[in-house]
């Protein structure tokens, strides 16, 4: 598929949601979000993720063992992982969801930033964006990252301070915009700092619902996309065209 400018889910978890995925990549579709990345966060939602993206067009695989996840297996079982997505980096637009999570797991800080440093070189290796999951540890996912001269990153759902922020957008790195920004004042104030060029929408799909109550799905990604429109005084029209830029410049 030709992909032309377009409203872009960067990231969600197709493989997790509930509903039909056929209908929703209709409606993802009719709301003219033609471009969605799937995101894998083990062995199992890996493949499906692959099967996914071989099934329907306007979807792109992004594979990784989620942070937390990644403690449930052996360092030889991630590494044999890590082998099978570097066997598939033809087929993979990114590296993700990978990151630390020390909200989740209060215990296994070392094997945790071990585990990212393996998937953050696997990025560098494939010469692939890596997209971050850093709740509780964005400062050391941000300084592996810089250890090892990252420059294709996007740090999904970011909710560090804000001097980390101003040091994310230092370091040239991209962001993301979830849709719960319709009500998270700390998104917003991203949108204020944070240069266009330097950023993605997400839904994280079925998560983070803009409105609450019903489960999350891509074309919903428009309302990132009209937050930003609105604090940054523009057209819509407008962000589409500079989000799709970035994608070209990151992803092309």
């Amino acid at each position: 598929m030709d992909i032309k400018n377009c409203f872009i889910d960067v990231h969600c978890h197709l493989d997790m949601c509930k509903r039909d995925i056929k209908e929703i990549i209709e409606n993802a579709k009719k709301n003219e979000v033609n471009l969605i990345f799937a995101q894998g966060v083990n062995p199992e939602s890996n493949r499906k993720v692959l099967s996914l993206a071989e099934k329907y067009d306007i979807v792109r695989a992004a594979l990784g063992i989620y942070p937390t996840d990644a403690l449930l297996f052996s360092d030889s079982k991630i590494d044999e992982e890590i082998d099978f997505i570097r066997k598939n980096g033809d087929k993979i637009i990114a590296i993700g969801e990978v990151g630390i999570d020390f909200k989740e797991d209060a215990e296994n800080h070392e094997r945790q930033k071990r585990i990212f440093e393996k998937f953050a070189s696997l990025a560098l290796e494939l010469d692939k964006p890596i997209i971050v999951h850093s709740r509780k540890a964005e400062i050391e996912c941000i300084e592996i990252l810089e250890k090892l001269g990252i420059k294709k990153v996007i740090m999904h759902c970011f909710s560090g301070k804000f001097s980390l922020v101003k040091r994310i957008i230092n370091n040239g790195w991209s962001m993301t915009i979830p849709t719960s920004v319709t009500r998270s004042e700390h998104f917003q104030k991203i949108i204020e700092l944070a240069d266009l060029g330097q950023l993605f929408c997400e839904t994280d799909s079925p998560y983070l619902h803009p409105f609450r109550g019903d489960e999350n799905e891509p074309a919903n990604v428009i309302e990132s996309y009209k937050k930003i429109a609105e604090i940054r005084k523009i057209g819509l029209e407008d962000v589409k065209q500079q989000v799709f830029d970035n994608y070209k410049k990151l992803f092309v």
